[in-house]
């Protein structure tokens, strides 16, 4: 349930029975030819379905992330590292005042994973509180399911077109692009970065067929849901 259908007394109420909850992290940035949004699509998405019917609170997506590589690409807005891990922080400092002790972080943007290090800090200063950081998208049983379909994909390809991604109207290259040289990309500035990338895509196809990305979903999904209600003390 949407921590956003409820109100202040609800939530202190529901905490004397159930302290767990969940925030999705995601990112505003360039997706190739899909929605600058997608980082914060998938992961609501994700924590939304995977906590339907189990009363546990989904808090609204962050939808700014830490994305330098990006910046040169119109439409994406990157925060400051530092400006970051205090946002994160800041969230997490509200979610445990208001009584939430087991928080699981649905995070749907790999550049994000360093505030996973404030996190494990921010630990150390709230003894008694429980947070799992959930990459959800490369997470082992969700990401054997990308590679069983195609082990190619990356950034911007077919592996984050889903049906609530895609733009109508914009056709998909018919192509497989080469795989990025990482190595040589991280090394580079931003404005370096989009000439080498191009259309942002870092390799593979564009798109596959729905049926194949339901597929993902649901195992997604599962997995989410495991985490969310598994493994607490």
């Amino acid at each position: 349930m949407r921590i956003a259908d409820m109100n202040w007394m609800q939530v202190a109420e529901h905490v004397k029975g159930d302290d767990r909850a969940v925030l999705p992290l995601g990112s505003t940035e360039q997706h190739a030819y899909l929605s600058l949004a997608v980082d914060a699509i998938l992961a609501e998405r994700v924590a939304l379905d995977a906590a339907e019917g189990l009363n546990i609170p989904v808090f609204p997506v962050s939808s700014y992330g830490f994305t330098p590589n990006f910046v040169d690409f119109p439409g994406t807005v990157t925060l400051k590292l530092s400006t970051y891990i205090a946002l994160v922080t800041d969230i997490l400092d509200g979610m445990v005042r208001s009584g939430f002790k087991r928080i699981t972080i649905v995070n749907g943007h790999g550049g994000n994973s360093p505030a996973h290090g404030a996190v494990l800090e921010w630990l150390d200063r709230h003894r008694g509180v429980q947070v799992k950081w959930h990459n959800w998208w490369n997470a082992p049983e969700t990401f054997a399911k990308v590679k069983a379909i195609d082990p190619v994909a990356s950034h911007a390809s077919w592996m984050e077109n889903f049906p609530w991604t895609r733009l109508g109207n914009i056709g998909m290259p018919a192509t497989q692009k080469p795989m990025l040289d990482m190595a040589r990309f991280v090394q580079l500035d931003p404005g370096a970065k989009k000439e080498l990338l191009g259309d942002g895509n870092y390799g593979g196809f564009y798109q596959r067929s729905d049926e194949e990305m339901l597929a993902i979903w649901e195992v997604a999904v599962a997995e989410t849901r495991k985490i969310i209600t598994e493994g607490w003390d």
